[in-house]
């Protein structure tokens, strides 16, 4: 089974080279990074927000005084 694995991850990235794609990986990469950070951006925006600063803050005060 190993071996298997390790001659289709060969075949692959042969594949790959041959192709002219060894850079797509990077790409995509950065891609990636780059949603996460606007995600995560938006998230911080969303949470440091009035409205809902106050109800988390409401939350936690019921569960440690419940």
């Amino acid at each position: 089974m190993r071996r298997r694995i390790r001659w289709t991850l060969r075949q692959a990235t042969k594949e790959a080279r041959e192709r002219g794609d060894a850079g797509m990986a990077t790409a995509e990469y950065a891609v990636a990074l780059l949603a996460a950070v606007g995600i995560a951006t938006a998230l911080y925006k969303v949470v440091t927000s009035g409205a809902v600063q106050s109800a988390l803050q409401s939350a936690v005060m019921k569960a440690l005084h419940g």
